[in-house]
């Protein structure tokens, strides 16, 4: 796919996104294509079975419209009352272990070990030593309590980066005419055979967890659930979410997602729509300034994905580590997200265990039918389609 017209795309998507859901949802939650399902688009559909990408984009926008259809008819808004709420607090702790991972992997400060999967990184490398200052800058800053702590953590990595010669700068431009490439090229009628249900299907499905996992996670470190544990306006949040990879696809990107690094604005104070409308203009700044977002090492940014994945721990003091019917579903949702690489997966796991131990204690009447019939819905996806996402 064209370079430029990808990056254009991803930016207008995510600007349109998250724009939509500061304006009509009103939340702190932004938006943009999935990397998860970015991967799966490549390297399993297009490389990985040879389906052409305008046929793979097809699927995407198939996948969105049946995420609105059940949205629509309130199917989404039952699967999000089924979770167990015990669960909220494991799925917000596990995306901090998620967010942290990804940090410290991009820092470098962890890297893959073929023994042990992972070990520990070359400390001595110029840009995970960067990396290291970065994450104490951030953190210092924060024990002062500045509001802007994590804005202006990156700022200075980035600047002292740039003094000791970490910092590359490629200038290149990006506009509105690169779409083209991809703008409207989707095919939908041949993503509608059956052959690629399935691809559909895993689109639909990621999506669908991945995003109320994120919606979990981000609205209680933001303190914006109800007394009941529930979250207000859900179905805007999941109407903008629909809509936003309906739009990805008709642009020429994957599915658009509610990204969990939205806990980073939740920490810096973020509590509004208003922050997802800044953060949306922004993404449109950045088509036209790319060369200058491009200078921005991930020694960097990585710093900020730690500290934030710290601040979102806190949420594991709520789960009742007492209850065994409690505590190893949690345990197992926040285990599984950062080691399968996958919020869904983690949030699957815990859901399927939540019910199983239950019925085991003879304690079944505790738990919602709903979650019974998510439960098996669960398994089966796990007998069909694996470790696939």
């Amino acid at each position: 796919m064209p370079v430029a017209a990808v990056f254009a795309a991803t930016c207008l998507s995510a600007a349109f996104a998250t724009i939509l859901m500061g304006a009509f949802a009103r939340y702190p939650i932004a938006l943009a294509p999935g990397m998860g399902l970015n991967a799966y688009f490549t390297y399993s559909v297009v490389k990985g079975m040879g389906v052409p990408w305008e046929t793979a984009l097809g699927a995407v926008f198939l996948s969105g419209a049946a995420f609105l259809i059940l949205t629509l008819v309130g199917i989404r808004q039952w699967i999000i009352a089924a979770i167990p709420p015990a669960l909220y607090a494991a799925v917000s702790a596990g995306i901090g272990l998620f967010i942290a991972f990804i940090g410290l992997r991009n820092a470098g400060i962890v890297k893959a070990d073929p023994a042990t999967m992972v070990t520990l990184g070359n400390l001595r490398d110029p840009n995970t030593a960067l990396a290291a200052f970065g994450i104490l800058t951030i953190a210092t800053l924060r024990a002062w309590n500045l509001k802007a702590a994590i804005l202006i953590g990156i700022l200075a990595t980035t600047l002292v980066g740039a003094l000791v010669g970490l910092v590359h700068w490629q200038p290149q431009s990006f506009g509105w005419s690169d779409l083209s490439g991809t703008m409207l090229h989707l095919d939908i009628r041949g993503a509608a055979g059956l052959g690629l249900l399935e691809i559909v299907f895993v689109f639909l499905f990621v999506d669908m967890f991945d995003n109320i996992g994120t919606l979990m996670a981000v609205t209680k470190k933001a303190g914006l659930l109800d007394k009941d544990n529930k979250i207000p306006r859900v179905n805007r949040i999941l109407f903008t979410d629909a809509t936003a990879t309906i739009g990805g696809s008709l642009l020429g990107t994957t599915t658009v997602v509610s990204y969990i690094e939205s806990s980073a604005g939740v920490a810096a104070g973020g509590r509004s729509g208003l922050t997802s409308i800044v953060t949306g203009l922004l993404f449109v700044v950045t088509l036209f300034a790319a060369p200058l977002m491009g200078a921005i090492p991930a020694a960097a940014t990585a710093p900020a994905l730690v500290v934030v994945g710290g601040l979102m721990m806190s949420a594991i003091a709520e789960i009742d580590w007492e209850d065994a019917c409690v505590a190893v579903p949690a345990f197992l949702t926040l285990v599984t997200i950062p080691l399968t690489f996958s919020i869904a997966n983690g949030l699957a796991c815990g859901i399927i265990s939540y019910v199983l131990i239950h019925l085991a204690r003879a304690r079944g009447r505790e738990v919602p039918w709903a979650a019974y019939l998510l439960a098996g819905l669960l398994i089966i996806r796990f007998i069909y389609i694996g470790g696939r996402t």
